[in-house]
């Protein structure tokens, strides 16, 4: 016969060892992290010394770092509509970023299946927080595509005190679900995110939720409180230390978060990811050591900080070496919560987790692709190699990655064939995208960085013949 004794107290020993939060749900909570614009070198788990980020490098100790984690675009939006969506952004023409205005033909479009409607489909609660640039019409908005709260603005940036870059343009400001939010209420736009972030995990304890949090930190203006420019106080160069600042932000409001999901009983049934949109922009970010930065096909513009936490299921203290793209960040977080059947067409990126446990010992990718629109540019990654085709420079660029991974010996002349080989991948996928359905200023500034260059280094060898 049962000991009821006994069962009180095996029961009394379960709440205590697994809170009932915990207990009420198997499936594991999800939050992707995305930062905007921060350098590969801008995180302590890849080495910086300047840029303090100790809670991110805290959960970098407790999962997997990506030492070769890719976007699937070196700029944002583009960027955006690969994570979300789990495909090359150029098979559905949301190749460049949206203006600001509010146009019903420019957004992510409609038919696309978004990683929210995948976890809403399956009970999950679903949160939109901070940037969103995947359009401005209403249509296009989070509450549309597949999430339950949305806290944040839909435009590139703005303003960290909460004033709209674009004013007369309707959803620039800050928004909760549709409604605007008054700007007396805004504090520091990071602040203000992690803080929203905090009360959906705190109103959701008891249920599997999925929270998109992007900071649109340490974007542009460079904006930060004095309680975040202390922590870079020891950093001289100016837009180096508001950058570092910025970034210090996102640390300390990471950190904040990762303390209420212990306190709530949930962090290690919560799988965590965190990357940055695109590489380091040029205002006092830095890829280092790597080769260019935002807006660039070489490593600077596409390799980011990148990790995973799930302590529940994956052994933590551990880098992974082989490519990975942020495409796979929809197809891997929703195997996790036990979905196979995705609705969505035909994804781009991969489960990781079969890789990441060791059950399968291959490599998640043997070729991985980005394309400028316009004709301005691509680069594949097969292999061991890299090629980069650059429209604007004239010229193209073939790299071995294991032995040159910083890209500083062209091989394009001394491989001819690998080039051919690798050029005839990329064209046959190329013909698999559509055309971009909006252009992109953006290109133009490519253009007139490298025009740039070129001044500059003609400037610093004028004259030498004279000498």
């Amino acid at each position: 016969m049962l000991n009821l004794a006994r069962l009180s107290t095996l029961c009394i020993l379960l709440f205590c060892v697994f809170p009932a939060t915990a207990l009420a749900q198997a499936k594991p909570n999800v939050i992707l992290i995305y930062s905007d614009d921060q350098g590969w070198g801008d995180a302590g788990f890849n080495g910086a010394t300047d840029v303090l980020t100790p809670n991110l490098d805290s959960l970098a100790q407790d999962g997997i770092v990506f030492d070769q984690g890719y976007v699937s675009h070196p700029y944002c939006s583009p960027s955006r509509a690969g994570l979300i969506t789990g495909r090359y952004q150029q098979r559905f023409g949301h190749e460049n970023n949206p203006a600001y205005k509010v146009d019903e033909n420019v957004g992510l479009p409609l038919e696309e299946t978004t990683i929210a409607d995948e976890f809403q489909r399956i009970g999950y609660q679903t949160a939109a927080i901070g940037k969103w640039h995947l359009g401005d019409h209403e249509k296009y908005l989070p509450n549309n595509r597949g999430f339950d709260y949305w806290f944040g603005f839909s435009a590139g940036g703005m303003s960290y005190w909460g004033k709209p870059v674009k004013p007369n343009l309707p959803t620039s400001g800050v928004v909760e679900n549709g409604k605007p939010v008054p700007l007396s209420e805004i504090t520091y736009l990071t602040d203000d995110f992690t803080n929203a972030s905090i009360r959906f995990v705190e109103k959701n304890a008891d249920k599997p939720f999925f929270i998109y949090l992007a900071y649109n930190a340490p974007h542009m203006p460079g904006h930060a409180p004095k309680k975040y420019l202390k922590m870079s106080d020891h950093i001289e160069d100016g837009k180096r230390a508001v950058y570092a600042s910025m970034v210090s932000g996102i640390d300390h409001g990471i950190g904040r978060l990762v303390d209420t999901l212990k306190q709530q009983g949930i962090y290690q049934n919560t799988l965590i990811v965190f990357a940055s949109d695109n590489g380091g922009h040029t205002h006092g970010a830095s890829s280092y050591p790597y080769r260019g930065h935002k807006g660039m096909l070489f490593e600077g513009g596409i390799r980011v900080p990148f990790l995973m936490s799930w302590p529940a299921k994956l052994k933590g203290g551990k880098r992974y070496n082989h490519p990975i793209s942020s495409l796979d960040i929809m197809p891997t977080t929703l195997a996790a919560a036990g979905l196979n059947n995705i609705r969505s067409k035909p994804l781009d990126g991969k489960n990781l987790l079969p890789y990441l446990t060791g059950e399968n010992p291959h490599k998640p990718h043997e070729t991985l692709y980005w394309r400028y629109s316009d004709g301005a540019g691509y680069a594949v990654r097969h292999g061991d190699y890299k090629l980069v085709m650059s429209d604007y420079k004239k010229r193209s660029f073939l790299f071995d990655m294991v032995n040159d991974p910083l890209e500083r010996v062209d091989l394009s002349t001394d491989k001819p064939q690998l080039k051919q080989t690798m050029t005839a991948l990329y064209n046959k996928w190329d013909k698999q995208l559509i055309e971009p359905l909006w252009q992109d200023p953006h290109l133009a500034n490519v253009k007139k960085e490298e025009d740039r260059r070129k001044k500059a280094i003609q400037f610093a060898h004028k004259g030498e013949g004279n000498r």
